[in-house]
């Protein structure tokens, strides 16, 4: 069905009218959506944290159970060894074989010495994820707290929206698609929401700046789209000034 500029110009003022209620709805919610989207992103980066301390502990008892047993394997060299140092035929094979023991007891020095410090390095860890969970529980409650709050504020206007959306779509339905979308796209980049104005007091009711009579007369005939030339806005209607009431003669 095709629709006059007048019928589309109609429905964009009350699609704008629409619009503009919805938003003092979320208004009314303030900050909430974005406060719960952030805590619900910062939940996810606890969690995210935490699965990166168990994994750090993870590395260090694998360091750990792989340092016992290279001293065990140790300590079987060294007996190999002084079971060998009681067979030794001459001095320098003796000390050949004390210099291996010694390497095999240094070696066993620092594998004791990784050991002790990848027990440190879990203790912290722990420590870390403790402190981690408590932040995450506090977080937790939070988040419940401001969703409940937000429960309120949609179930208080839920029944409205609803109606407004359905108000919404019916009024899109007289508009064609690419009106529709440079509609959408004004309403976005206007800082007050407002995608559709009238002209007031000769002047563009989005920027405030001024619109040339023939423009003005243009907009009143209502034959095209006419968008304000600061602002980008579509130009609607021209509000008619209020004439003050002549007193009457007596």
């Amino acid at each position: 069905m095709e629709f006059t500029v007048a019928q589309k110009l109609e429905a964009l003022m009350k699609l704008q009218s629409i619009d503009s209620k919805l938003n003092d709805i979320k208004k009314i919610r303030g900050d909430l959506p974005e406060e719960i989207r952030d805590l619900e992103d910062e939940l996810i980066g606890f969690e995210t944290r935490i699965s990166k301390q168990k994994a750090d502990i993870d590395n260090y008892q694998n360091e750990i159970d792989t340092k016992k047993q290279a001293i065990k394997d140790a300590e079987k060299t060294i007996k190999k060894y002084e079971e060998q140092q009681m067979n030794v035929r001459n001095n320098r094979e003796f000390d050949a074989i004390t210099k291996e023991i010694e390497l095999q007891q240094l070696e066993i020095q620092i594998c004791q010495k990784k050991i002790k410090e990848a027990q440190n390095g879990t203790e912290l860890k722990k420590q870390e994820i403790d402190k981690t969970k408590t932040a995450l529980e506090d977080r937790k409650k939070d988040l419940e707290g401001k969703k409940g709050e937000l429960k309120v504020l949609t179930e208080e206007s839920n029944d409205e929206e609803v109606k407004l959306q359905k108000d919404r779509d019916a009024a899109a339905g007289f508009i064609e698609a690419r009106l529709l979308v440079s509609y959408n796209r004004i309403r976005t980049n206007a800082l007050n929401g407002l995608a559709v104005v009238m002209v007031k007091r000769d002047a563009c009711g989005g920027c405030f700046n001024t619109v040339p009579p023939q423009r003005q007369a243009d907009i009143k005939d209502k034959k095209k789209i006419i968008v304000c030339e600061h602002c980008g806005r579509i130009l609607a209607d021209v509000e008619m000034p209020v004439l003050a009431e002549v007193p009457s003669k007596k």
